[in-house]
């Protein structure tokens, strides 16, 4: 499966950069997110707690950043494994674009998954899916407006 989306922060490139390769931050964001550790300069280690339909499951996992085209654009990959419920794993390309005093945050992601939650259905899979993203994009753009406004 595939998402696109596009979201538009009222900060600088390179604080929208900068706040994308914090782990605080991503915490903040990050849906069901427990623990968020960075591992190295390029590596993450998660554990999330989701609900996909009737199955909750607490997923640890990993991310790895490929920053060669910073800060315009950097890439993520990872996986995240919830025992019986199955696995998730996928990765996003995200591009970020300078409009005067905001930044517009582009994202392509895909997905994959299987076990338990791939038996729920590709509708429920996408819809939580792009929910997701959506929140953490929201989120994301949220902790970056109270910044600039100074509220946070």
């Amino acid at each position: 499966m595939e998402l696109n989306d596009e979201v538009r922060i009222r900060a600088p490139k390179a604080e929208v950069y900068t706040a994308l390769n914090d782990p605080e931050v991503l915490k903040l964001c990050i849906p069901g997110c427990e623990e968020l550790t960075r591992t190295s300069p390029d590596d993450l280690e998660a554990k999330v707690v989701l609900k996909i339909g009737p199955v909750k499951a607490t997923f640890a996992g990993f991310v790895h950043l490929d920053q060669s085209g910073a800060p315009d654009a950097f890439s993520l990959t990872g996986e995240g494994k919830g025992g019986a419920a199955g696995f998730a794993k996928g990765g996003a390309d995200v591009t970020l674009t300078e409009d005067g005093n905001e930044t517009v945050l582009s994202y392509t992601a895909k997905a994959d998954i299987g076990g338990k939650i791939a038996q729920l259905g590709s509708r429920l899979i996408v819809a939580t899916a792009k929910k997701l993203s959506a929140k953490f994009f929201e989120d994301f753009a949220r902790v970056m407006n109270d910044r600039t406004d100074g509220t946070a």
